[in-house]
């Protein structure tokens, strides 16, 4: 996934001034370093919250990303810079968003406790981790094979047991554990996918980078009411890699 944010430009130089050097100070531990990311995720919400509607992030959302391990998520070489408030890569095609775009994402779908969650380009496994703990059970789908092995692992590893990971085309869901009270899609198609709307409650929220892969695409919150009725909001435009899949393309 990638996403290029807009805004001002001097407003990201006062936040990696906040946060020091990208290597990081020994002294820091990961506890602190996660404390400074969400201060500076709860800082870039408020300097958006004209143009997304959005001026504070529900404080479980940002609980949780103070509990999960960002760094264990991406390869080595990269953990000193984990906590910046930038995407990372963890393969040539495939990065860990910006936390303030997971925190952004993860507020719009309201996950509550009881919540039963599926989630669409699972990559490293971060996201699925801080889902899982707002959300009863998280199912998460990835297309690349060994990075869906990889992430299961990881969430295993680091005991995130109430998410389940499963190699294939994140387009279709999966139908078996639906339907779903939220839905994340991490990449960018041009239109709803029709499984997906097929697999989400009445009630339900679904989240999405909505537009071509060349662009313009819009992070899009898509509610179905208890009718049955969508409705869709436009949150912020937003630049991300294409939904992959096979043949549907």
């Amino acid at each position: 996934m990638r996403w290029r944010r807009t805004g001002p430009i001097a407003l990201l130089a006062l936040l990696l001034g906040v946060m020091g050097s990208p290597v990081g100070r020994a002294a820091d531990d990961a506890a602190a370093a996660r404390e400074r990311m969400v201060y500076i995720v709860e800082r870039e919400v408020a300097a958006f919250a004209d143009q997304t509607g959005i001026a504070k992030i529900d404080p479980r959302v940002l609980d949780a990303m103070r509990e999960v391990p960002r760094h264990a998520f991406v390869p080595e070489p990269l953990r000193p810079y984990a906590y910046l408030p930038q995407p990372l890569p963890v393969t040539p095609d495939q990065n860990i968003a910006a936390p303030m775009l997971v925190a952004l994402m993860t507020h719009l779908v309201e996950v509550q406790p009881d919540d039963v969650v599926f989630e669409t380009g699972t990559g490293a496994g971060y996201h699925a981790a801080v889902l899982s703990r707002l959300a009863a059970q998280v199912y998460s789908v990835e297309v690349i094979e060994p990075l869906a092995d990889r992430a299961a692992r990881l969430l295993k590893e680091f005991g995130y047991g109430n998410v389940e990971v499963q190699a294939g085309d994140g387009y279709y869901g999966w139908s078996e554990h639906a339907p779903y009270d939220a839905i994340v899609v991490k990449e960018a198609i041009d239109h709803l996918p029709q499984p997906l709307l097929n697999q989400l409650k009445r009630g339900g929220r679904l989240v999405i980078p909505l537009g071509p892969a060349a662009g313009p695409q819009y992070l899009t919150l898509v509610r179905r009411d208890e009718a049955g009725k969508l409705h869709q909001r436009r949150i912020m435009p937003v630049r991300f890699s294409p939904l992959q899949g096979g043949e549907r393309l």
